[in-house]
């Protein structure tokens, strides 16, 4: 089983390969088919591959790819990085409204500015400008003084290479906050929201944020207040829309609803287009939460009847009663199909930030109610949790039947079925697959594997061997996001990853390398990097479903009991029997152990 327990070794990702093709696709599943064509092995090819296009969010941090840079003057703001928003036109929903909008390749931005960051809050309109003038001048001329591949420091932010490196949390909160001539970059918004949680709650930095926004606009003029709050408001609206699109599960928080109330109220003062706006955010984000709490209750509801044990699964004399995956389904493609729906659907719903929050700092006031509240990765662990029931679901399924040959037929069938996800991008069903084959109750059939052709088996573990760091299935995976960038069909743009090792990627990230430097700054190359492997994450599960549904299979793949581990063991024995005195215990012992249980319950 899966568990999110890993070592603290830290993970070498490999280079960027092409890549290396695609399995030969499977007939229909009707009769023991021992003799299939062997399809071509992914990684036994004689030409040397042309290197592909490397997606842009991999690779190691450079300075041509970190967007946090020495600024501009103001001016740049106004039309490269607020998307042209003015008082007048206001453009807050995106085409699909319920859906986060899709994270920025870091070559899309501008620059932004450091020396915003220093200004007294209190200060004027004219004096916030100068202020700010003054400092890019410094900064201008230090970056001449240094040249490149030299650091520089301005007040609390440290650039290398003119990219921003570290800087003190109250300096990044303040380059988070817009001003009349300033909106900071996309992707420094969702960098900084999305990692800000190891140092402080999200709703503390919302709290902040709009305070600082408002005092800001404070000049001690009523009139001229209201003037320069109204000239803001489409900015901090725009802020406030990334965050809710983004990342909405933070909003589940009653403090952070209550938060978004007041600013409502406060933007309705000032500014009616902007005022608008806040609604239908607000609106798009109760039906997003709104369908994430149905999502949840309904993976309950469906955890539930797939808990409930009947008579067919505590014995295999009662397995000839009981429908197994060829009565349902013989079709490896339809199959494979279907499990992709599954796992697109389930992707969809995890967080950005629950990759985060595995590994953040505990909530002062995590008894605090919250909207809808749960458990802040309960999507993420959800996730995990259904790879494991597919790895279960396939060892029941090839354990259960009675007759050897039907044995082989499943095995042969679920070969087929992982062959197919393969083909189809989607890396976390055909690990699982494989997973549940390899399992010792699974492993140890002989006679059974005797009867079925293993080559292709050989060549899909060969595909996902752990060794060198998962190197085969790390070439496969950036080969199909390559095939996904430059898709003519929805079909080529599905990537769905091995789950499990892309948390442990991002466990090995956040351990290996320190949060916090030594003068207290807060280490932003860390930062980015996360943000990074995030990002990709976020552009693979936008991907619609392009396959039809069978509900009938569905229903039948998220429902139907599952042997337990013991369970799968005395199966086994029963199919074959025990080939030596431990093993002779082992079935002894689980027949007791399982009786007992039996009658207890």
């Amino acid at each position: 089983m899966v568990q999110l327990h890993i070592d603290s070794r830290m993970v070498i990702m490999p280079p960027t390969t092409p890549y290396a093709g695609k399995f030969s696709s499977c007939a229909p599943y009707g009769n023991n088919n021992n003799n299939h064509p062997q399809p071509q092995s992914p990684y036994r090819s004689n030409s040397v591959p042309k290197p592909g296009r490397e997606n842009v969010y991999n690779g190691a941090f450079s300075a041509a790819d970190n967007p946090y840079d020495v600024p501009q003057h103001h001016g740049a703001y106004r039309s490269a990085s607020v998307s042209s928003v003015t008082a007048k036109e206001h453009r807050y929903v995106s085409e699909n409204p319920y859906s986060s909008p899709p994270p920025h390749s870091p070559r899309q931005h501008s620059t932004s500015c450091p020396g915003r960051a220093y200004r007294h809050t209190t200060s004027s309109s004219s004096g916030s400008e100068q202020s700010c003038r003054n400092n890019n001048a410094t900064a201008m001329a230090k970056a001449r003084l240094y040249g490149h591949g030299i650091t520089a420091s301005y007040g609390e932010m440290c650039y290398h290479d003119n990219s921003l490196v570290s800087a003190s949390l109250e300096a990044l909160i303040q380059h988070l906050v817009p001003t009349v001539d300033y909106y900071p970059d996309r992707s420094y918004v969702f960098t900084f929201l999305l990692s800000s949680r190891l140092f402080l709650h999200p709703y503390e930095l919302m709290t902040r944020v709009c305070h600082l926004c408002v005092e800001q606009q404070r000049s001690g003029d009523a009139l001229l207040d209201k003037i320069r709050f109204r000239e803001v408001a489409p900015k901090l609206v725009q802020l406030l829309t990334e965050w809710t699109e983004t990342f909405p599960y933070d909003f589940r928080d009653e403090r952070m609803m209550r938060c978004l109330k007041d600013m409502t109220h406060h933007v309705a003062r000032g500014d009616e287009y902007s005022w608008r706006a806040m609604q239908q955010m607000t609106q798009r984000l109760i039906k997003r939460l709104s369908a994430l709490g149905q999502y949840e209750e309904a993976v309950a509801a469906l955890n539930a009847v797939a808990m409930e044990r009947p008579a067919s699964l505590k014995s295999k004399q009662g397995s000839a009663q009981r429908n197994d995956v060829l009565s349902v389904c013989d079709d490896p493609f339809v199959l494979a199909q279907q499990l992709t729906h599954i796992e697109l659907d389930r992707l969809s719903f995890i967080g950005p930030e629950e990759f985060i929050q595995t590994f953040a700092m505990k909530d002062p006031l995590e008894n605090h109610k919250g909207f809808f509240r749960k458990r802040k990765t309960s999507n993420l662990e959800a996730y995990v949790n259904w790879f494991n029931r597919l790895s279960y679901l396939v060892a029941t399924e090839i354990c259960m039947p009675v007759k050897k040959k039907h044995r082989a037929r499943i095995i042969e069938f679920f070969i087929d079925v992982a062959q197919e996800c393969f083909n189809i991008g989607n890396f976390n069903s055909l690990m699982a697959i494989i997973t549940g084959m390899n399992m010792s109750p699974v492993a140890r059939l002989k006679k059974t594997w005797n009867k079925v052709n293993t080559d292709k088996f050989e060549i899909l573990e060969h595909q996902m061997d752990p060794s060198s760091n998962f190197s085969n299935y790390r070439t496969a995976l950036r080969g199909a996001t390559q095939r996904s960038e430059t898709a003519h069909s929805s079909q080529e743009k599905i990537v769905i990853p091995f789950f499990s090792l892309l948390i442990k990627d991002i466990y090995f990230l956040n351990e290996g390398c320190a949060s916090r430097l030594p003068n207290g700054h807060i280490n932003f190359e860390k930062l980015w990097e996360l943000a990074k492997q995030v990002s990709e994450f976020l552009v693979w599960r936008q991907v619609i479903c392009p396959f039809d549904r069978d509900r009938r299979i569905l229903q039948y793949l998220v429902t139907t009991p599952v042997f337990s581990e013991d369970e799968l063991h005395l199966a086994s024995y029963e199919s074959e029997g025990p080939e030596n005195n431990m093993e002779k215990d082992s079935r002894r012992s689980l027949r007791s152990s399982l009786l007992h249980r039996e009658n207890r319950s």
